[in-house]
């Protein structure tokens, strides 16, 4: 980026790189790797906390091994692997994606530990996610024909989060279906609260300790789905939904065009983006005050339209000192 932003009217001593969803991940991971210092002085992360916890360089090798010879090729060899046809690759690689692992050069330890630890490159930072992140991905399941059911809510839970039974149901006790519209609701709490919205935290509160931070929570819940088809439950304010209010998508599939006090949202959102790669502050004149994060009274940002406001219950809305002792008791 150092060698080609000029060409695009940028200085290459003043880089800031964003992304949302495995865009957001790959933002982090160039924040925590030795290798990328100096490459960029700002760093926006969209719903990219997910995966905070790396897998190591051996088990991402036998990972990759079992891919290609499920996929044909048992020899291993990059000729034979370059001669897939791409059904065959979709049809055999890892559904859930991929994600970085450990290892001695570009992640010496996991973006957890790096974070935690400040060994990480110190430029400031914008993190968030979306209130209702998980839904989309209930979406997708259900609309593939694996809908969320009463009677499935506890193995749905399961297979979302990789736990046993026992731990299932201690969640759904914390998420009972009595507390939601539908189970696909319920289950898209629970999603967001462990897989995004708390390890989202979890972050602001490690980084914020060395670098400035801004954190926010995309709430707009009737942001328009692009993406997907409706479906039986509100989309709220799920997964890649803040997308469109920071630029425009002529080819998403499902568009629909924002209303006035969403279109107010995106203006003040394309401000707060631009100013922050500008001088490191997303607040300008004229625009709502952003402050920044503190692990004391963990201020953000809620980017609901028309206008942004502070909130500073997120952890409690999102049960998080609930899912750190859960992980807690599970080690």
């Amino acid at each position: 980026m150092q060698r080609n932003i000029a060409s695009f009217g940028g200085n290459p001593n003043h880089v800031t790189i964003f992304g949302e969803s495995a865009g957001g991940l790959s933002t982090l991971s160039q924040v925590a790797s030795p290798q990328a210092r100096g490459l960029f002085q700002r760093a926006i992360a969209e719903s990219g906390s997910y995966n905070l916890t790396q897998t190591s360089l051996a088990n991402a090798e036998t990972a990759g091994e079992a891919f290609a010879t499920k996929a044909g090729c048992a020899s291993q060899t990059a000729a034979c692997l370059r001669s897939l046809p791409v059904s065959t690759i979709l049809a055999n690689e890892n559904a859930a994606g991929y994600t970085p692992n450990i290892n001695s050069e570009v992640l010496p330890v996991s973006l957890e530990t790096a974070f935690a630890t400040g060994n990480f490159n110190r430029v400031p930072i914008i993190n968030g996610t979306n209130h209702d992140e998980w839904r989309l991905f209930v979406a997708l399941s259900a609309l593939e024909g694996d809908p969320v059911t009463a009677a499935n809510y506890q193995s749905m839970i399961s297979s979302t989060l990789g736990v046993p039974a026992a731990a299932a149901a201690i969640i759904a006790a914390r998420y009972p279906l009595t507390a939601f519209s539908s189970p696909s609701v319920a289950l898209g709490a629970v999603g967001t609260d462990a897989i995004f919205a708390c390890p989202g935290l979890a972050i602001d509160q490690s980084v914020s300790r060395f670098v400035p931070t801004f954190a926010y929570e995309f709430n707009d819940e009737n942001a328009p789905e692009l993406f997907l088809p409706p479906v039986s439950f509100a989309y709220g304010a799920a997964h890649a939904s803040e997308i469109q209010y920071l630029m425009d998508l002529p080819t998403a599939a499902f568009g629909k065009a924002l209303s006035a006090s969403q279109q107010q949202l995106a203006t003040t959102m394309k401000g707060y983006w631009t100013n922050f790669a500008k001088n490191g502050f997303p607040s300008s004149f004229g625009a709502p005050f952003w402050p920044l994060f503190n692990g004391l009274t963990q201020p953000m940002e809620s980017l609901t339209p028309p206008v942004p406001q502070i909130e500073t219950n997120f952890a409690s809305a999102h049960n998080c000192a609930f899912w750190t002792a859960l992980e807690a008791a599970a080690t």
